[in-house]
């Protein structure tokens, strides 16, 4: 890896970690599905105010379809997750289970997508989220089953970036490549399509939002703008660059900003294991990254057809 990469990866990490603030304020004012509705649509407006700006051609060499059904694995079914959990779950919660998703990738991976697993990938995963248990939460979790619901709607979303991770080189960088800002931009508009029925439900069944309360539309700004639209540019540049599994050790990563913006602009208090935490995960994710001896064989399953 380049340092370039590696300084994306962390800035990745640095925005993806204030998302976790922006729904867990967004999603009780406005609902669960409003708020992923929202974000999806103002990042894809977001993009493609980029695109137009950048004049950009909107060449999609016959990966159209598989740029929608990226977003809606990637990013509608995953944010709709995490808008239900921040109903249940501290932002703390989110982000701490938010780093399962580099576990998530070494099964799913070697299980379907012929991933090779190593030592040094192995140890890493099991060193991060030893690191991730040292970061305290920002606050209770409530009643059992609230936790239970949360923490399976955060696994539910993981398994989807884990998939959709290996799905984007299957389908985009395997055939060929294709400008990360043409990707991104089609996966937000597939995810927007996908929740847009659903938004329209709710706003015909259920009580009237108080939508008059401008902190929470920045927070929706914040979270569509810059930690999607911008952020998802980043996400698949680096995915054709290092490759699915090591861009999703940025979920380690994710934990420590997102407890950091907490004390900084929250004035939430930095629990003990905060450094000791933060000193592991930086490791696990260079243990990750670098190469190692295989411990799994490639599978010889046969890849699947399209």
């Amino acid at each position: 890896m380049k340092s370039g990469d590696y300084g994306r990866l962390l800035l990745l990490a640095a925005i993806w970690g204030g998302s976790f603030l922006f729904m867990r304020i967004a999603a009780p004012a406005f609902g669960a599905i409003n708020t992923a509705f929202l974000r999806v649509l103002f990042g894809f407006i977001g993009l493609a105010v980029i695109l137009i700006v950048l004049r950009t051609p909107r060449d999609y060499q016959q990966k159209f379809g598989s740029s929608l059904l990226l977003g809606v694995i990637n990013s509608g079914l995953p944010f709709l997750m995490y808008c239900l959990a921040a109903h249940w779950l501290p932002a703390g919660y989110s982000a701490i289970l938010n780093a399962t998703t580099p576990l998530m990738g070494v099964v799913i991976g070697g299980l379907f997508f012929q991933e090779t697993v190593t030592l040094k990938k192995a140890l890493g995963v099991l060193l991060g989220l030893l690191g991730i248990t040292l970061l305290t939460t920002t606050g209770s979790a409530g009643s059992l089953t609230h936790l239970l619901a949360g923490v399976i709607a955060c696994l539910v979303a993981t398994g989807c970036y884990a998939i959709a991770g290996f799905l984007t080189r299957r389908w985009i960088t395997e055939r060929g490549g294709l400008d990360p800002k043409l990707v991104a931009t089609g996966s937000q508009l597939g995810a927007t399509l996908f929740l847009l029925p659903f938004f329209l439900y709710t706003s015909a069944t259920e009580a009237p939002v108080m939508w008059a309360q401008p902190l929470i539309w920045l927070c929706v700004l914040a979270v569509g703008f810059v930690c999607t639209a911008w952020a998802y540019i980043l996400y698949f540049r680096l995915i054709a660059d290092i490759g699915p599994l090591r861009t999703m050790t940025v979920t380690f990563l994710i934990p420590p900003f997102g407890i950091l913006w907490g004390y900084l602009l929250l004035n939430e208090t930095l629990s003990e294991g905060f450094f000791a935490g933060g000193v592991l995960i930086c490791l696990a994710v260079w243990l990750v990254l670098s190469p190692g001896r295989k411990i799994v064989r490639e599978s010889k399953i046969a890849p699947e057809t399209k």
